[in-house]
C-alpha cells in the first residue's frame, strides 16, 4: 500500500497526538476512533491487559490534566452523557500495545500510521532542536561582531565630521596695549637728560 492510500492520513493522526507531562501521547477516545472500535470497549480489554501496559506505555490522566484538556477540546460535562471516567494516555508503545490487545485488522492496520506519526513528530523535533542550536551559535558569532561594527561606525563618523572651528564670541572684545603717548614721553624725557 503506498502512503497515498493510507487507511487514515497522517495528519489526521498527528493531530490527536498530544503533549502530557513531558510525553507525545494520545487519548483513548483517539485511539479507539482510529481503530475502529468503541472507547468503552478499548478501556475493557486495557484493565484485562494491565500487565502489558506499564506506567511507560500508559497512565490516567489527572483531574486537573482532564479538565483543562476538556475545555480545549470541547467535551461535555460529566454527569451530563459524557465521560464518567478519567481518560487513560498511551505513548508510541502503548499505542502499538493496544492494537495488539484489541486484535482487530483494523487496529493492526492503524496502528502502523500511528508509529508512523510518532516517528515523524520525533524527527521534526530533532530537526527543530537542530535548527535552534544552529540560531543560537550564529547569534554567538554575531554578537561579537556586533560590537566590532559598532566601534567601527563611531570611528568612521568621528573621521567624516568637520573640524570644529573656534566659536566667535560676541560682542566687542577691547583689546588694549599700551598707550602710545607715555612710551614717547619716556623716550623723550631720557633723551633731554642726556
Amino acid at each position: 500500500m503506498r502512503r497515498d492510500d493510507a487507511v487514515v492520513p497522517l495528519a489526521e493522526i498527528e493531530r490527536h497526538i498530544l503533549t502530557l507531562r513531558g510525553q507525545k501521547v494520545m487519548l483513548d477516545g483517539d485511539l479507539a476512533e482510529l481503530y475502529g472500535v468503541p472507547t468503552k470497549r478499548l478501556n475493557e480489554q486495557v484493565r484485562r491487559n494491565l500487565g502489558r501496559f506499564p506506567p511507560d506505555f500508559m497512565f490516567q490522566l489527572s483531574a486537573e490534566e482532564a479538565s483543562a484538556l476538556r475545555s480545549q477540546i470541547a467535551t461535555s460535562k460529566p454527569g451530563r452523557g459524557g465521560r464518567r471516567y478519567l481518560p487513560y494516555a498511551f505513548t508510541e508503545h502503548g499505542a502499538i500495545m493496544l492494537a495488539n490487545v484489541l486484535n482487530t485488522p483494523r487496529a493492526a492496520e492503524v496502528s502502523i500510521y500511528v508509529v508512523r506519526a510518532f516517528v515523524r513528530l520525533r524527527q521534526l523535533a530533532g530537526m527543530n532542536a537542530a535548527m535552534a542550536e544552529k540560531l543560537a551559535e550564529l547569534e554567538r558569532r554575531v554578537m561579537g561582531h556586533d560590537e566590532a561594527i559598532r566601534s567601527l561606525v563611531q570611528t568612521i563618523r568621528q573621521l567624516m565630521a568637520p573640524p570644529e572651528k573656534p566659536r566667535r564670541s560676541i560682542g566687542f572684545k577691547v583689546e588694549e596695549g599700551r598707550p602710545l603717548y607715555r612710551r614717547g614721553r619716556r623716550q623723550r624725557s631720557s633723551a633731554v637728560k642726556a
